[in-house]
């Protein structure tokens, strides 16, 4: 089958336009996307059988590392922002993950589970770090010396973020097209063989792990950048199922599922509370049980079996 190419192009091309026809979704998307780094890194870990329900960490990791190093250590460029909190929440990833991918199913879930309560603790406790339960505030940087106000920084944060979400999804792509990601899709069918063929596992499920906790890290950063606030709950177990759903919602199929779902769950969200600011829980998981119950391999997977159908049918 090919690759719903075409309609991920004109996706795309939809998205460039959000700022001009619809500017009110601006921030929406700009944050759907940032989540949608953060689900990817699930998605990965999904791909090798594995779930993790405390991978909001790394979210925070960035995101507290952004606001730490722009009020405390006086670091203003986006760009050294960007590096080093991806660069902190990859490190934090390889430190934790050479313990957690030793485990799988349940145990691996929970443990990661109870990393990032601590990780929600910590932030809430240590008050003359972290700003305890206030959080701490995320100035608007400068891009390369140029020091943009608030608006125009947002305009150019939605289009570096749609910028990285192609760039580094292609990266991503290749990466699971490559021998290593083969072997992380081998690990869930059979792990005992891939061991015999002298594969390690434990090596190829850490670059995986440090992998995607780098790409929750650049959300967790971009994010920060986007509402100018951090907050402990960006660690919490919720946010952690959060991106579990947005990976599951949007389909594992493919690179842009990750990001599919979370802008589906984003814009569902501003919608639900527009109509019923009471009840917009209710709306969200009707949809959401709706989604699960007929479209099974997420969203990404209706695109691929439509893609099918029509080339099929020769339309």
């Amino acid at each position: 089958m090919r690759k719903p190419i075409p309609l991920l192009v004109a996706a795309l091309a939809l998205l460039l336009l959000v700022p001009v026809a619809f500017p009110h979704l601006k921030f929406v998307i700009t944050l759907a996307v940032a989540k949608g780094f953060a689900a990817l890194g699930v998605a990965l870990l999904l791909r090798g059988g594995l779930i993790s329900l405390g991978h909001a960490m790394y979210f925070a990791i960035g995101a507290y590392a952004t606001a730490f190093l722009g009020s405390k250590a006086g670091v203003s460029d986006l760009v050294l922002l960007l590096v080093a909190s991806t660069a902190g929440a990859a490190l934090a990833g390889l430190v934790f993950g050479a313990f957690l991918v030793r485990y799988r199913a349940i145990f691996f879930a929970m443990l990661n589970l109870a990393v990032s309560m601590v990780i929600f603790a910590l932030t809430s406790k240590l008050y003359g770090i972290t700003g305890g339960t206030d959080g701490l505030r995320v100035a608007v940087p400068t891009v390369l010396g140029w020091a943009p106000g608030k608006a125009a920084f947002d305009g150019f944060l939605f289009y570096l973020c749609i910028l990285l979400m192609v760039v580094l999804g292609w990266l991503v792509h290749r990466y699971l097209q490559s021998p290593l990601g083969h072997a992380l899709s081998a690990i869930h069918t059979n792990e005992v063989r891939l061991e015999y063929l002298g594969v390690s596992a434990w090596q190829t499920l850490l670059t995986s792990y440090t992998i995607s906790a780098a790409l929750a890290g650049l959300g967790g950063a971009l994010a920060a950048m986007s509402i100018g606030h951090v907050l402990p709950e960006f660690a919490f177990w919720t946010e952690s199922g959060h991106l579990v759903l947005t990976a599951v919602l949007g389909g594992i199929g493919g690179v842009a599922g990750a990001f599919i779902g979370s802008v589906f769950l984003e814009i569902l969200h501003t919608v639900a509370v527009g109509v019923a600011a009471e009840a917009w829980n209710l709306i969200i998981g009707l949809a959401l049980i709706g989604v699960i119950f007929f479209l099974p391999r997420g969203i990404y997977g209706l695109i691929e079996a439509r893609r099918g159908s029509t080339k099929e049918t020769g339309l």
